[in-house]
């Protein structure tokens, strides 16, 4: 530890005698510094040993010393060194009185004892001090280093936070904890996540403390990885700010780490490629080849069913990281439940290949509700702003190898889908399993009904008849006259003349059950009920 008042005063060469605040040794010193000036104060840092012999100063006079002594005390001076046999014969009691009314130490030099002899003594302190924690530092990153070649981080964090006598955790992208030391820490770094997630905002490297009141301990964060985007995140708890020595851990920590995550980014570049080669067998028709390349490290996704989403970012076509955070997302839940997942960018969208039912369809599913909670009640304007760069995506069935393309038609279909109605994520299930009406919502649609529609329209506007209700209830009879005419309430004879009014105006026959179905459709979409 640095110098302190207490072990110049047990310092046997230098002969230094306490006169005031024998309970205010323990502070550090930074240095010793002499200044004959009636206020050395703006040349001050903090944390100094002043070191004076009152040759400028009156030293007798209380209220000189008050004033001399409270600013001192104000500027941070840790103590004063007054030598004896220059000036005065003994400390004059003013001075004295001052020190003991701010709680300033006063200390008392001999005359044998030059201040260059203090000043040594703390330098040589301080240097011993440096060389202390360099070494320390040192031993902590070899053992950094050995625990760094495991395969797991909980050895380095293990080593970490005893090297600062507190914990450490470690966050993957998504600001989940991936692991923490001692076991209890998982718990309290699980409450710094919007923390983390603040701290992942910033460009790497990037670091913030954590503290307060409301806090137990004081916490640092800190990124890890060397792209825009950070990998991860590193956080130490410690009862009170970290030390020379432990500084030196954490920094070493933090290296290890990043080499750790660009060794990983390079393992998964290489998968991604074995996972593009995957893909476009399966979407080829070749499942026995796909499950030779997979191995063991996709394989067990290709034997259970699985669903395959189609991810697009229309507002900001070409950026490199438009998918960064949705892959962060999926890879990291996947690896927390011990899945495998498929993430293959495509030109300008991203393929994922997922266990159905799995943790990271769950998590996209997830995500887009909360996106779509958020979108709720916003302007377009908003959403627009908002949604930049933001993926949509499509979600096909479940499905196996075999059935690979019919799962990607779906999720582009899905995908289709989710870009007119301006949604997150559509579910292909979904869509089959409802009703065909939300789809008319279409504008294309809608066009094209609007000018089916539009001379029944203008003609039931002259008031001549009314053939649109006329034709609506006739279709929903499925052409029965009889039960179309009661429910018009007019005669069925009247019905018939409608409806060849209609086949008229219109140049089509009823007949045909493609017209009727195009005039049901089109009634649908511009007077849905």
């Amino acid at each position: 530890m640095p110098p302190t008042l207490a072990s110049l005063v047990h310092h046997s060469a230098l002969k230094l005698t306490v006169r005031a605040g024998e309970d205010r040794l323990d502070v550090p010193v930074r240095w010793a510094h002499v200044s004959e000036l009636a206020d050395p104060v703006p040349y001050m840092e903090g944390g100094e040993l002043l070191l004076v012999t009152a040759l400028k100063l009156d030293a007798e006079d209380p209220d000189t010393m008050r004033r001399y002594v409270r600013r001192l005390a104000g500027a941070g001076v840790v103590g004063i060194g007054f030598a004896v046999g220059v000036t005065y014969d003994e400390i004059p009691q003013a001075l004295a009185d001052a020190c003991e009314r701010e709680g300033l130490p006063l200390l008392e030099v001999p005359r044998r004892t030059p201040f260059l002899a203090i000043t040594k003594a703390v330098s040589a302190a301080i240097a011993a001090d440096q060389y202390r924690a360099v070494t320390a530092g040192f031993a902590a990153q070899r053992e950094l280093t050995r625990q760094a070649l495991g395969d797991a981080p909980e050895g380095l964090l293990a080593a970490l936070a005893a090297q600062l006598d507190g914990w450490a955790a470690l966050y993957d992208a998504s600001g989940a904890v991936v692991a923490a030391a001692p076991e209890w820490a998982g718990r309290r770094a699980a409450r710094l996540t919007a923390d983390v997630e603040r701290l992942r905002e910033r460009p790497a490297p990037a670091s913030s403390v954590v503290g307060g009141p409301e806090h137990e301990d004081r916490v640092e964060l800190h990124s890890i990885g060397t792209g825009r985007r950070p990998r991860a995140a590193l956080a130490v708890g410690t009862a009170s700010a970290p030390g020379t020595a432990e500084r030196y851990a954490v920094h070493s920590a933090i290296a290890l780490l990043t080499l750790t995550t660009e060794r990983s980014r390079s393992l998964q570049a290489a998968e991604q490629r074995i996972g593009a080669a995957v893909l476009r067998m399966l979407l080829a028709g070749e499942p026995d080849h796909a499950r030779a390349v997979a191995g063991d490290l996709y394989g067990g996704l290709l034997d259970a069913p699985f669903r395959i989403a189609v991810a697009e970012c229309t507002a900001a076509p070409g950026r490199s990281d438009a998918f960064g955070s949705l892959t962060e997302l999926l890879e990291s839940a996947a690896a927390r439940a011990g899945e495998a997942v498929l993430v293959v960018p495509e030109g300008e969208r991203l393929v994922i290949l997922a266990a159905d039912a799995g943790a990271a369809v769950g998590a996209c599913l997830e995500h887009a509700a909360d996106r779509e909670a958020v979108r709720t009640g916003t302007t377009v304007r908003e959403q627009a702003a908002g949604d930049e760069g933001e993926p949509v995506v499509g979600l096909s069935a479940p499905a196996g190898p075999t059935a690979a393309a019919a799962a990607y038609r779906q999720a582009e279909q899905a995908l289709s889908v989710a870009r007119r109605r301006g949604r997150v994520l559509v579910e292909h299930e979904r869509l089959a399993a409802g009703s065909v009406l939300p789809l008319l919502a279409d504008d294309a649609v809608k066009a094209f009904a609007d000018g089916l529609l539009r001379a029944l329209h203008e003609h039931d506007a002259t008031g001549r008849g009314d053939l649109v209700a006329s034709l609506r209830a006739w279709l929903s009879r499925h052409g029965q006259w009889d039960a179309a005419a009661a429910d018009l309430g007019v005669h069925r004879h009247t019905l018939r003349y409608r409806m060849r009014r209609v086949e008229e105006i219109l140049g089509r026959s009823l007949d045909d059950p493609d017209v009727r179905m195009e005039l049901w459709l089109a009634l649908k979409a511009t007077t849905p009920e």
